[in-house]
């Protein structure tokens, strides 16, 4: 049941990255699932703290969606040549 939840919650994460980086008509629901899952990984690897992937609290979700938010920054760097 974890990893349901963890999936329905990367998913949103990963949309409201989208979002907030212009990126949302670019990519589809299963992507918005890998960058929001991917983005709470980075956030762990960079910021050492919570994530969605040890447990839900305010902090692990802030966390999680700034990570999403730099994984899209770096996406489009490489993908454009410049951040937007």
């Amino acid at each position: 049941m974890g990893i349901i939840i963890l999936i329905i919650v990367g998913g949103i994460i990963g949309w409201l990255a989208s979002i907030v980086m212009r990126t949302n008509g670019q990519q589809g629901i299963l992507l918005n699932v890998v960058v929001g899952i991917v983005g709470a990984l980075l956030a762990g690897f960079i910021v050492g703290g919570d994530t969605i992937m040890n447990g839900f609290s305010l902090s692990a979700l802030l966390f999680s969606f700034l990570g999403a938010v730099v994984l899209l920054a770096i996406v489009n760097l490489f993908r454009r040549g410049s951040v937007r």
